[in-house]
């Protein structure tokens, strides 16, 4: 079941939050940012070893910046928004720019950023806003299978090793990545209705910041 984040620290409530944007953590963040049209460059010219390194830098980052949010203690507002963000954009990139280079199928780019159009549809339309939903174990699930298989995919094109068996293995986890992410999608727009349906019985607004933080507060 997904549980609201503490709207005091927006990850976990032993730790509160900055409003400082000029963190640890957010300079992680906008590294990766700065990654994907790399990423792209070395996929343009078929380098896909360089590719490759990029890439496993790029996801590593993923990790690292809420790492050093929590050890840090730098969980910001900023970062909030800002590290979900560089998920999501970083992922579509990369993802589209594979199925471009001929590596994956095209029906992987619509699998994956349809649902996620749709959901932020839902969520903007019901809370003006997120609702700030933590992350599931099937949406983290989700998101390493895509972020093991596309690496794969790159290293299928090693001149030594088995590019079919590779291949297969690769599609194989990216399309488990792909299930999981329709489910999970589906997931957080069930959760997402129902905590606005539990504000609405309590009396509160779901398109409001105050109302929202009194509600997932008291959870």
């Amino acid at each position: 079941m997904n549980r609201p984040v503490n709207p005091v620290s927006g990850h976990d409530p032993e730790f509160t939050e900055t409003d400082d944007w000029l963190t640890i953590p957010n300079m992680v963040t906008i590294v990766r940012f700065l990654l994907v049209p790399v990423f792209v460059w070395w996929m343009f010219y078929d380098e896909y070893w360089a590719a490759l390194i990029t890439l496993v830098i790029l996801f590593s980052t993923d990790w690292i910046d809420g790492f050093l949010a929590r050890k840090l203690h730098q969980v910001s507002s900023v970062g909030k928004w800002l590290d979900p963000l560089a998920d999501r954009l970083s992922l579509w990139v990369v993802i589209i720019t594979v199925v471009l280079s001929g590596l994956a199928p095209l029906w992987l780019v619509f699998v994956l950023v349809v649902p996620d159009l749709l959901l932020a549809g839902l969520m903007l339309t019901v809370y003006a806003g997120s609702p700030r939903m933590e992350v599931t174990f099937l949406g983290k699930a989700r998101t390493a299978a895509l972020m093991l298989g596309v690496p794969l995919l790159l290293f299928a094109e090693a001149p030594f090793v088995d590019d079919v068996l590779w291949s297969a293995i690769a599609n194989g986890i990216l399309a488990l990545g792909a299930g999981g992410h329709i489910v999970a999608g589906v997931d957080y727009a069930v959760q997402g209705v129902r905590y606005a349906y539990q504000m609405r019985k309590a009396g509160l607004n779901p398109k409001s910041q105050v109302d929202r933080d009194k509600f997932f507060s008291s959870l």
